[in-house]
């Protein structure tokens, strides 16, 4: 008989570890091959990890809510021997997890012992194991190994995760702000040269009252939040808006979206007519194709565009389309419909919601005219598109002006004055709406 040791999969170029967020299968259950056994969750995306053997699950290295390095081994198999799934060994494995659990922690640690010389300023040391992402995130925030010791673990035996790590990141200015307050006043001369500064700003506790309900956010809820304050942080966000004409684009889908339909199998939206001409526009404005690191801007060479998409528990998600400016309108619409129907499935692979360029949101469909989006770092750009409506509108003729009805829509372009000025924005926008309003009405597709 042989164990198969089943590992965190590689699930993206920048992702690195995953918590485990159900099992599916419990120890002494068989398992068939490709059969899910287990359920996880990133920053970026949830999915399942498969078995690639078919056999008995022996063994289970990790707790719900536990962080998993890509690599890993999560789980044991026992496999096939002579034909015969070996039960009655499974079952000895079972009394047997604790010191086999044991013997795996052991290697783990010399493996990140051996991680810890990169990273000196913080060690693991007696009953406080500390992972390279939570060393990593307490090197960026200057957090001291006694403050690392002292914040208390969520995770397996203890341990800090990256959740924990985040939350006390969000309340270390309010907390640290007492004890400086009681240094201060033990010496007068210190408190009197520091009268003039300006004292550090706390968060007032908020009150519950009688029949408020209190609902704990979601894992991903919570990432998000984090990822738009620090976004807010980062970059110096900056409003265009501009009004485009969009009749030439209702008419022309009108009339072609039935036979589009019936030759393709999809349905022809507005979305991938306006990815289309923010893919242009990117083009003839490269340097809004940009990401900043640091004090360091880097061009990038292919379009990706993010498209944002609501997901039915009220979340956001921004599935990627790689090389957009190499696509047609018909592979444009195919690759829209495709991410936005496996988001609302929760089917998004890692690799297909990362590596974006710049991001495209549909604000319109909820009825919105204009909106202020924050952007999706480290992008320098995000653009919203407003609802699609007919209005009074002045046309300009040969013959003379006159009032007729048009379908128009807003264009809302948030962008980081840090590295894009105001004229670069404004003319972005601007050559977008030019592509829409400029839509030929006899294109074919």
């Amino acid at each position: 008989m042989a164990k198969f040791e089943l590992k965190l999969p590689k699930m993206g170029e920048s992702v690195a570890e995953a918590t485990v967020t159900n099992w599916l299968k419990e120890v002494g259950e068989t398992i068939e091959a490709d059969e899910a056994v287990l359920e996880i969750a990133t920053d970026k995306v949830d999915s399942e990890v498969p078995s690639e053997v078919h056999g008995v699950l022996v063994e289970k290295l990790f707790n719900v809510d536990d962080v998993v390095q890509v690599g890993q081994t999560i789980a044991i198999i026992e496999t096939e021997a002579n034909g015969e799934l070996a039960a009655s060994t499974a079952n000895e494995a079972v009394k047997e997890e604790k010191p086999a659990r044991e013997m795996v922690a052991a290697v783990e640690k010399q493996v990140e012992t051996a991680k810890e010389t990169t990273q000196p300023s913080i060690e693991s040391s007696g009953d406080r194991f500390y992972s390279p992402l939570v060393k990593n995130m307490a090197a960026a925030e200057n957090i001291s190994q006694t403050e690392l010791d002292g914040i208390k673990g969520t995770g397996k035996d203890g341990r800090v995760t990256k959740n924990d790590m985040l939350s006390y990141i969000d309340n270390r200015t309010s907390k640290a702000s007492q004890p400086q307050t009681v240094v201060e006043a033990k010496n007068p001369a210190t408190a009197q040269a520091s009268a003039g500064a300006a004292p550090a700003k706390q968060k007032a506790p908020l009150s519950v009252n009688s029949g408020d309900e209190i609902i704990e956010m979601t894992r991903m809820g919570k990432l998000i939040a984090h990822h738009m304050v620090e976004s807010v942080q980062t970059s110096a966000h900056v409003q265009s808006f501009i009004e485009a004409d969009v009749t030439n684009i209702w008419n022309w889908r009108n009339k072609k979206k039935d036979a589009f339909q019936k030759r393709e199998g999809e349905n022809l939206t507005f979305t991938p007519i306006f990815m289309e001409a923010v893919a242009k526009a990117l083009k003839d404005f490269p340097m809004m194709n940009i990401s900043v690191d640091g004090d360091r801007i880097i061009k990038r060479k292919n379009i990706n565009l993010g498209m944002a998409a609501a997901l039915g528990d009220g979340n956001l998600i921004v599935p990627v389309i790689k090389n957009a400016d190499q696509l047609n309108l018909v592979g444009m619409s195919k690759a829209v419909n495709d991410l936005a129907n496996r988001a609302r499935l929760n089917q998004l692979k890692p690799d297909e919601i990362q590596g974006g360029t710049y991001t495209v949101t549909n604000v319109g469909t909820f009825g919105s005219i204009m909106g202020t989006p924050i952007i999706n770092q480290p992008q320098v750009g995000i653009l919203a598109l407003g609802a699609i409506r007919k209005v009074p509108a002045v046309i300009e003729t040969p013959e003379g002006d006159f009032i007729g009805i048009r379908y128009k829509m807003f264009l809302s372009h948030s962008y980081d004055h840090r590295v894009v000025n105001g004229a670069l924005g404004g003319q972005f926008v601007k050559r977008v709406a030019d592509y829409l309003e400029s839509w030929d009405q006899n294109r074919e597709i």
